[in-house]
């Protein structure tokens, strides 16, 4: 793994995580270009509601895969690392999390 001083990413990311990660993104691609379509067509407002409802879920999918490989690799890391890169790892899933220490 390489540690990139004073910004806190490896260069490691899980290979089924990206896959299933970029997979996600193309979905995402398409469902943000269909909302365009049906706000250009003038759809009625409740389905395109369900669509961008959809899209917010599927961001939601995105952002557990983004935040596993985080913890599996980079959070492992700054623990084993310790002192304030195990701190750092900390504000960093709070701030995930909107826990933001005061």
């Amino acid at each position: 793994m390489t540690h990139h001083p004073g910004t806190g990413s490896l260069d490691l990311v899980i290979e089924d995580i990206k896959k299933r990660a970029l997979h996600r993104t193309s979905i995402l691609e398409g469902q943000l270009r269909g909302v365009a379509k049906m706000i250009e067509n003038e759809d009625y407002c409740m389905d395109i509601i369900t669509q961008s409802r959809a899209i917010q879920r599927s961001l939601e999918s995105l952002n557990k895969l983004l935040l596993e490989n985080h913890l599996r690799t980079h959070v492992a890391h700054m623990f084993d690392e310790g002192g304030t890169q195990r701190e750092q790892a900390i504000e960093e899933l709070l701030k995930a999390f909107h826990f933001q220490a005061k």
